[in-house]
């Protein structure tokens, strides 16, 4: 393909183009992108329009070209906007602009395949069966962005055709998927006998691979790879991670049996550490009831610290004070019938834990509080403004919220998780700021 072999746009297209338009934006108002297929030196090319209205007058031209059997585009008066993701068209030579921009009037321009390819609906769908060699590439059952793509890649990997008749739009792509397909029939198999669900949810390309490979399912792998994850990127739990090492995936099973979280588990771990208990036996590290067990190491935890020195009890009184003083500001009242006050003691906060029958008042908070690592927050109905709803950790280093909780570790509603989260927090980035 050579740019002085593009032909102009023919006269049929261009009211399919326009019919097309008038369907999609009735309105006719911004810059708009349509395609069509067509013919250049025998190869089947994807032609990108883009339409605009000016002074009641409707206007189109070609901007990309994209060939299925070329590694490059071309592009005219079409520049890509890296920060809004978008792009931006040049309509200097149709007398809509009263000068060139930077990138217009040099004529037809390369570039690598993969840019200036804008999702873009194809006029003339149809074209592809012109071409035999297309006939069994399942282009009609093909919903990405690119059909020359598509084909691109059937080319190399024939075994597309099998994904996408099985319905799995979303792993047509996988090149590993593709090669797997290739020399495992078993693999093919499986994919028949999951293809419900790999339809209904999204998994990791990894997740698919390692649950046929162990025979569990895919939800159960699933899972455990989203926790794994959570726990690489969540610094706050590495002792889990330290902790369990190769367990991690029977530790995971064992929290979902038990109905519980890996930050309760920390919780129930820290106390545990705080006693001196041994985490190597399995009645510490997996205990059969472990909400039963975690309240009941929450509570010697509790009383252990209750009995340590008087003097450093009333020093942590008086920097959490100072420390609940000098960030008063960030408190705020909303205009749904919400505020979020923040803690002015440590007895606020064991009060807040006991009721809502989480750890926030018995887990080193406090002390972490005073040393200004993370601040205590209480989310209050203004009707009721003395009882407690939902807890809130809030990092000074990240400012972000680390955590919020309501009873018995559940999350918020919609409605005050958008408090927290859309409301007060760029209010309180904000004062922490000033």
């Amino acid at each position: 393909m050579k740019s002085e072999h593009i032909r102009p746009i023919p006269k049929y297209i261009l009211t399919k183009v326009r019919q097309q338009d008038k369907k999609e934006c009735p309105s006719q108002k911004g810059l708009r992108m349509y395609s069509y297929l067509s013919t250049i030196r025998k190869e089947l090319v994807k032609i990108t329009v883009a339409v605009k209205n000016h002074k009641k007058q409707w206007h189109c031209k070609q901007v990309a070209v994209h060939g299925v059997k070329s590694d490059k585009c071309y592009v005219k008066d079409m520049e890509y906007n890296y920060i809004g993701m978008g792009y931006r068209v040049g309509w200097y030579a149709e007398g809509l602009s009263p000068y060139k921009k930077w990138f217009e009037g040099h004529g037809w321009g390369y570039a690598k395949s993969k840019y200036y390819n804008s999702w873009s609906t194809v006029i003339n769908y149809d074209y592809i069966s012109k071409f035999a060699e297309y006939k069994y590439s399942a282009y009609q059952d093909f919903r990405g962005k690119c059909v020359i793509e598509h084909l691109k890649l059937y080319e190399k990997y024939p075994q597309v055709e099998y994904l996408l008749k099985l319905g799995l739009h979303g792993l047509h792509d996988s090149v590993t998927i593709l090669k797997r397909i290739a020399k495992d029939k078993s693999f093919c198999k499986w994919l028949i006998a999951n293809r419900d669900e790999l339809k209904a949810n999204y998994h990791y390309v990894g997740t698919i691979l390692q649950a046929y490979k162990s025979g569990k399912s895919l939800k159960q792998t699933q899972v455990f790879n989203e926790c794994k994850k959570r726990l690489n990127s969540d610094n706050n739990l590495s002792p889990l991670k330290e902790l369990f090492g190769r367990e991690l995936e029977r530790f995971f099973s064992y929290l979902e049996v038990q109905g519980s979280t890996p930050n309760s588990y920390l919780d129930y771990l820290r106390a545990c550490n705080y006693l001196g208990l041994d985490m190597s036996l399995p009645k510490n590290r997996y205990p059969h009831n472990f909400k039963h067990w975690h309240d009941i190491r929450i509570d010697e935890y509790a009383t252990a610290k209750a009995l340590a020195d008087e003097k450093k009890r009333e020093e942590l009184y008086s920097k959490f004070a100072i420390v609940a003083d000098k960030y008063m500001p960030l408190q705020k009242r909303g205009k749904n019938g919400y505020a979020i006050i923040l803690a002015a003691s440590p007895k606020e906060l064991i009060h807040e834990g006991e009721t809502l029958g989480h750890c926030v008042g018995k887990m080193g908070y406090d002390q972490k509080f005073a040393r200004e690592e993370t601040l205590i927050f209480f989310v209050r109905n203004t009707a009721n403004i003395d009882t407690p709803l939902v807890t809130v950790e809030y990092s000074l280093q990240s400012k972000k919220v680390l955590q919020s909780y309501g009873h018995g570790h559940s999350k918020p509603d919609d409605t005050i998780a958008h408090f927290i989260n859309k409301v007060w927090l760029p209010y309180a980035n904000r004062t922490v700021k000033k």
